[in-house]
């Protein structure tokens, strides 16, 4: 999403995070199931949000994600916000303005439940 926008990561914003899933009736599995997310924000002049964040929309569309959310539009905050997930894999994207920092924007990528190689699926 980074070179899509145009933008470089700045370092010192990426994190990582790691989850347990939760089932229907909120069981947490013993199997190592885990969510994960990544998040990371690129450094990109605020007249440039707008376009890239449609850039972005475009890849992703052609890439079979469902756009769940999308606006550019200044008189809100954040202006330019983007949401889509995949409808078979998954997985789910933000692409949005950073409030903290007109010159970032913020981009999350989010999967769903993983079941690590070779580990056998608990069952309820």
């Amino acid at each position: 999403m980074a070179r899509t926008a145009g933008g470089e990561i700045a370092e010192d914003t990426k994190k990582v995070n790691f989850y347990a899933c939760l089932g229907r009736n909120g069981e947490v599995a013993e199997d190592g199931r885990f969510e994960h997310s990544y998040s990371a924000r690129i450094e990109l002049p605020p007249e440039d949000h707008a376009q890239a964040v449609l850039d972005i929309r475009e890849i992703l569309e052609e890439k079979g994600f469902e756009i769940n959310g999308y606006r550019s539009d200044p008189s809100v905050s954040p202006a330019n916000a983007l949401d889509a997930r995949h409808p078979e894999e998954g997985q789910s994207v933000t692409a949005q303005d950073f409030t903290g920092n007109e010159n970032h924007l913020l981009l999350i990528v989010s999967t769903p439940c993983l079941l690590p190689p070779d580990v056998e699926q608990q069952q309820f």
